[in-house]
C-alpha cells in the first residue's frame, strides 16, 4: 500500500464520531476514578517508583528487551551487577522521573525535554541526521514504513509536535483524543536512531499528567500493548496507509479504559497493604513512622542504607529495625553478594501479578 506522507499536525479528521465519543466516555470515567483512588494514598508519589519499574519492564519487552521482576528490583537498589536488560529498565524509570521533574517545573513538554529523556533511555542515539532509517516487520524483515529522512523535515515536524502538545488552541479537542494523535506522530517522525518506541510510550504518560488527567504518571499502557502487539503495529500502519485514524484512536482509548481499571485494582491492593503495615508496625514496634512506611513501599527491596539516609538514624539502628521487621514476617531477608536486602514480599507479589 502507498504510504501517506507524514504532515504537520493537526490532522484533518473527524474526532467526534460515535465510536470515538463512546470510547472517550468510558476512558475518561475510568481515568477519573484512577486519579481519585491514587489521591487516597498518602505520599502517592511513591507509586511512581514502584509502578514505573513495571512499566519500564513492559515497555522494554515490546522492544524484545526482556528482564525478570527479581532482576529488575535488585537492579533498582544496586545495579553494579545487573544485567544489561535490567539496567535499561532502570534507565527508563529514571527517564520518567526526569520527565516528571521537568513537567512540575514548567508545565511544558518541549523538544529539548524529549531529547534529554531519550538520551537516558537510549544513550548515544541522537536525532537522526543521516538518511537510511526504515521500520521493518520484526518477523519478516520487510520494510513497512520509511520515516522522514531529511534532518530539516525531522526538526520541523518535531517542532510542530511540540506546539501541538503544549498549545490547546492549536487543536481544540479532548486531550484523551490528542494523546493517540501525539503518539502516532512521534512514532512516525521516528526522530532518533533508537529508543523511539520507549520514549513515545513515556510521552503518553507525561501528557496525561500535563493535562491534569492524572496527578502522577501511573497509567502505563505498555502491558496493554504487549497483549495486543499485532494490533498496535497494524493500526499505526493503517493510519499511514489508509488514514484510518478512527480505529487507532478508539483502540488507544480502549487501552486507557482497560489499563485504568487494572491499575485501580493494583492501587487499592497497595493501599490496603500499606494500611496493614501501618497498623502492625504502629501497634508492635516503637519505631513506627510515616517515613518508614514510605521506604518499605517505595523500595520492594530495602536495605540498611535507605533507612540510615532517609530516617537519619545510625546504621546499627537501621539494621535493628529491619531485623525486627524480618523476624515479625513483614520483610524477608536475602543475601545477594555481600549485601543483605529486606524484601516486602506481599508488595512484590502485587506488582508481579498486576
Amino acid at each position: 500500500m502507498t504510504e501517506i506522507p507524514i504532515t504537520p499536525l493537526p490532522p484533518q479528521i473527524d474526532c467526534e464520531t460515535v465510536a470515538t465519543l463512546k470510547a472517550l466516555s468510558k476512558a475518561s470515567r475510568l481515568l477519573g476514578e484512577l486519579k481519585g483512588e491514587v489521591s487516597k494514598i498518602p505520599n502517592s508519589g511513591i507509586l511512581i517508583d514502584t509502578l514505573a519499574l513495571q512499566e519500564a519492564k513492559d515497555s522494554n519487552e515490546i522492544e524484545n528487551i526482556v528482564t525478570t521482576d527479581d532482576e529488575l528490583y535488585k537492579a533498582s537498589v544496586d545495579n553494579k551487577k545487573a544485567s544489561r536488560e535490567a539496567k535499561e529498565a532502570i534507565n527508563y524509570a529514571h527517564a520518567l522521573r526526569l520527565g516528571v521533574d521537568k513537567l512540575n517545573t514548567r508545565g511544558l513538554i518541549t523538544v529539548n525535554d524529549i531529547i534529554e529523556i531519550q538520551a537516558i533511555i537510549a544513550p548515544n542515539h541522537p536525532i537522526r541526521k543521516l538518511p537510511g532509517t526504515t521500520l521493518k516487520n520484526k518477523n519478516s524483515g520487510e520494510i513497512v514504513f520509511t520515516p522522514p529522512q531529511n534532518i530539516r523535515e525531522i526538526k520541523d515536524l518535531f517542532s510542530n509536535l511540540e506546539v501541538y502538545i503544549n498549545d490547546a488552541s492549536f487543536h481544540d479537542i479532548d486531550p484523551l483524543i490528542k494523546m493517540p494523535i501525539i503518539h502516532f506522530q512521534f512514532e512516525s517522525i521516528h526522530p532518533f536512531y533508537d529508543g523511539n518506541g520507549r520514549t513515545g510510550r513515556l510521552l503518553n504518560m507525561l501528557f496525561l499528567v500535563q493535562q491534569n488527567l492524572l496527578d502522577i504518571p501511573v497509567l502505563y499502557l505498555s502491558s496493554y500493548i504487549i497483549r495486543n502487539k499485532a494490533d498496535y503495529y497494524r493500526l499505526l500502519q493503517e493510519v499511514r496507509t489508509n488514514n484510518n485514524w478512527e480505529e487507532w484512536i478508539v483502540w488507544m482509548l480502549k487501552g486507557v479504559e482497560i489499563t485504568a481499571r487494572e491499575t485501580i485494582i493494583v492501587v487499592n491492593k497497595i493501599k490496603k497493604l500499606m494500611d496493614k503495615y501501618k497498623i502492625l508496625i504502629r501497634n508492635n514496634f516503637s519505631f513506627y513512622s510515616h517515613d518508614l512506611i514510605n521506604i518499605l513501599f517505595k523500595h520492594p527491596y530495602t536495605k540498611i542504607d535507605f533507612l540510615e539516609n532517609q530516617l537519619g538514624v545510625h546504621r546499627n539502628t537501621s539494621g535493628s529495625y529491619l531485623k525486627q521487621l524480618n523476624e515479625a514476617g513483614l520483610l524477608e531477608k536475602v543475601k545477594i553478594g555481600r549485601s543483605n536486602y529486606y524484601i516486602n514480599i506481599e508488595l512484590l507479589n502485587i506488582l508481579k501479578n498486576r
